[in-house]
């Protein structure tokens, strides 16, 4: 299905009468925890149905938010003593506009596959910008807003912040609190640096000239990404089950990940001496007394782990308590050491690379993306809430996204890629509590 382009711009912010921009400096060091982040755009499909909000008035609510929000204005580049950083020089968001003959439901899937990627700019391009959109109007009214942005820049929370913030720009409303920049004191190690975790093993590992690091179309090709539902009368049984005879239960997310943990080593038919680890981030804001409103990254990850015997063996509550503890284990203290030991020089002098590469496939492990917590479904350009909202086409086997459904009654959308010779398993066990 074709996408014609009709316009590609730049979208500047647009300061109000006496507003300065800010912060004031024109640079924005990278942080400790930017500089450990996934190299990677992070990409994003909106989509609302008609009436479907003006370009207009998207644009407008774009340069608005922008001013307040200059980030996501500028280009990752260095200041002049060379750190890199976020250079604010307010070179502007691109905006594409496309139009589609077709209805948006015959080209959007209810899941994520190669046609999403025509929603979006080209991502393949090479791109100074630091935000890319693109939006499509479809023949029926509808529009998708394709949305993607650096991931050094900002993480997760920090993206949704803003895409709220963008809404209420669009409808004239306050956007709320500005957001609160790195800065080079910030995250500073103790006078007397601890460095309690092994840090050099897990955001960081020392790198042979065997790794390789990539994508390729041979492996997309054999990937399939199945969209999970799980109703909220499903995810209360879980709960149930895995939290029996626990005083507290588990957390929705706790249990859905140890589900899906479960039911994809069991899909991959592992052998039971094979270890499985996940990859799961962990936010660092409130554990290092950061407002929410920081604007950056500011995550480290756990690592659970477990024998494939053990997932597949014991009971659902032995998945869900190893999440629990490790995440648990990720706190302040650690938090403060990873500043200790980054800060120390140490990773740079022995040639240490950063964990968090993109791979083609994790198997036997597992990596997840949660955004259960964050509001993308009140992005809200005047016309209403989205109709859906999904990640874009990414086919990296065994990167989980669990998002809430569009239906907003508690059920949770799980997007698993896995190669295809396993879909069939993985589907014929996912809704079993068994």
């Amino acid at each position: 299905m074709e996408v014609k382009v009709l316009s590609s711009k730049l979208v500047k912010p647009a300061y109000s009468a006496g507003q300065a921009p800010m912060p004031a400096t024109e640079y924005i060091p990278l942080s400790i925890f930017d500089r450990v982040t996934f190299e990677m755009q992070m990409a994003i499909i909106y989509a609302f149905a008609a009436p479907a909000p003006s370009t207009a008035a998207i644009e407008n609510g774009l340069a608005t938010v922008l001013a307040q929000y200059r980030a996501f204005a500028g280009q990752l580049g260095e200041a002049p003593d060379g750190t890199p950083s976020v250079v604010l020089n307010d070179r502007g968001a691109r905006l594409v506009e496309a139009t589609v003959d077709a209805d948006l439901t015959d080209m959007v899937p209810s899941k994520p596959t190669p046609e999403l990627l025509k929603l979006h700019p080209d991502l393949e391009a090479v791109h100074e910008e630091v935000v890319l959109l693109q939006l499509t109007r479809f023949r029926c009214g509808s529009l998708a807003v394709g949305f993607t942005s650096n991931h050094v820049v900002a993480d997760g929370h920090a993206t949704s912040n803003f895409l709220v913030a963008w809404g209420r720009a669009t409808r004239g409303l306050p956007m709320g609190l500005p957001p609160v920049h790195h800065h080079k004191d910030l995250f500073k190690p103790r006078s007397s640096p601890r460095v309690e975790h092994d840090h050099r093993n897990r955001e960081y590992y020392l790198p042979s000239p065997t790794d390789v690091v990539g994508h390729h179309a041979d492996a997309a090709d054999n990937i399939v990404i199945h969209k999970a539902h799980f109703t909220k009368d499903f995810i209360a049984g879980l709960r149930a089950k895995a939290s029996e005879g626990r005083g507290r239960p588990f957390s929705r997310f706790e249990t859905i990940l140890a589900h899906l943990w479960h039911t994809m080593t069991r899909a991959r038919d592992l052998s039971p001496e094979e270890t499985s680890k996940i990859r799961l981030s962990v936010d660092g804001r409130h554990r290092l007394g950061q407002p929410a409103e920081y604007f950056g990254n500011m995550v480290l990850w756990a690592f659970p782990r477990s024998t494939v015997g053990d997932l597949l063996n014991r009971p659902l509550k032995h998945a869900a308590q190893v999440i629990h503890d490790e995440v648990a284990r990720v706190d302040g203290a650690y938090f403060q050491s990873f500043v200790d030991f980054a800060s120390s020089g140490a990773a740079e002098k022995e040639g240490l690379a950063r964990s968090a590469v993109c791979k083609d496939a994790h198997c036997p492990d597992v990596e997840v993306d949660s955004w259960l917590t964050f509001p993308f479904y009140e992005l809200d350009f005047g016309t209403g809430s989205p109709s859906y909202f999904m990640p874009a086409y990414f086919p990296t086997e065994g990167m989980l996204f669990l998002a809430p459904s569009n239906f907003g009654d508690g059920s949770v959308d799980a997007f698993v890629p896995l190669f295809q010779e396993n879909l069939q398993a993985f589907k014929e066990c996912c809704y079993s509590m068994g």
